[in-house]
């Protein structure tokens, strides 16, 4: 008479289920829905991810702390008493309310440079993408390589030329140079490919539709993913931009925050200034992030979507 478990493995093996011990769990591939588990992987994203939180902690921190809380505790260590409320009534009073003035400007450039230059990506996107003219491959070309070109090399050329033509110290020198966005142009051509079917656009010229009606009215929509996108980078571009206004402007009154958050820095670095505004130093830097995040989290459905489509089309 057979053992049992021989028995047990041919009836397995004839029915073509694979032969597994008692009590002893089948082990699973990782797939898209039920990824596997790494310990490396999950330490490292751990680190990367503190390594991120860990300065963002400092400045909130800080923030809450007086002057003197902020030179005698230790950095991630709360002071003896809570002065945020305080450190923001003075970062708007100081200097007459000048950081009001910064955070108009910034809000000025922002607003005017990252929509003129979404639209003109958008637009130039379009006409690569749909469009054929004489030309166009020396264009591509042009534009691919003006992305290696890092913005601050162009700085002193721009200033030169700005100085020449008498712009200087003017908005117009800092809003003029973020409406040329080469990277957001070549997002746009490549999501313009495929995002926006030619048929659709033949078949409104064919109603009688011109071409900027048929790029408004047709293209654009289909192209609002990859313009959010464009537009958030242009967004925390803008905002962020130190060096252009560095050299391009001279009067206070037209400085966005990062040239004037730094004046006050260095007001407060000087030896025998008097001034010690470090604590209104760090609440102003944690004022100015603070737009940037709610972009970011009022944005992030069409930011995502925008780049699962283009995953998708890829």
């Amino acid at each position: 008479m057979r053992p049992t478990s021989s028995r047990r493995a041919e009836d397995a093996n004839a029915s073509g289920t694979p032969n597994r011990r008692p009590g002893r769990r089948a082990r699973r591939l990782p797939t898209v829905e039920n990824p596997g588990k790494s310990a490396t992987l999950t330490v490292m994203t751990g680190l990367f991810t503190l390594y991120c939180l860990l300065p963002l902690a400092w400045l909130v921190i800080n923030a809450t702390k007086s002057q003197a809380d902020f030179v005698s505790t230790f950095g991630l260590a709360p002071g003896r008493e809570f002065a945020l409320w305080d450190n923001i009534v003075q970062v708007f009073s100081y200097q007459d309310g000048i950081f009001s003035r910064w955070l108009l400007n910034t809000v000025l450039y922002v607003v005017v440079g990252a929509t003129v230059s979404t639209f003109l990506a958008a637009l130039g996107g379009y006409a690569l993408a749909k469009l054929h003219f004489t030309g166009k491959r020396v264009f591509l070309f042009v534009v691919l390589g003006s992305i290696s070109v890092p913005g601050i090399a162009l700085a002193i050329p721009q200033f030169l030329l700005f100085a020449h033509i008498g712009m200087t110290n003017t908005p117009w020198a800092i809003l003029v140079p973020s409406f040329i966005n080469p990277f957001g142009l070549y997002l746009m051509w490549v999501f313009t490919a495929d995002a926006v079917p030619t048929g659709l656009l033949e078949a409104a010229k064919i109603d009688g539709a011109g071409e900027f009606r048929t790029f408004v009215q047709i293209a654009l929509p289909l192209l609002a993913p990859a313009g959010v996108t464009v537009l958030l980078f242009s967004f925390v571009s803008i905002w962020n931009n130190y060096f252009l206004p560095l050299i391009m402007l001279k009067d206070p009154a037209w400085y966005p925050l990062t040239v004037g958050i730094n004046q006050w820095n260095k007001l407060g670095s000087t030896a025998g200034s008097g001034a010690l505004i470090q604590n209104l130093v760090i609440t102003s830097s944690l004022l100015t992030i603070i737009p940037l995040i709610i972009a970011f989290l009022s944005l992030q459905r069409y930011w995502r979507s925008g780049l699962s489509l283009g995953a998708v089309k890829g």
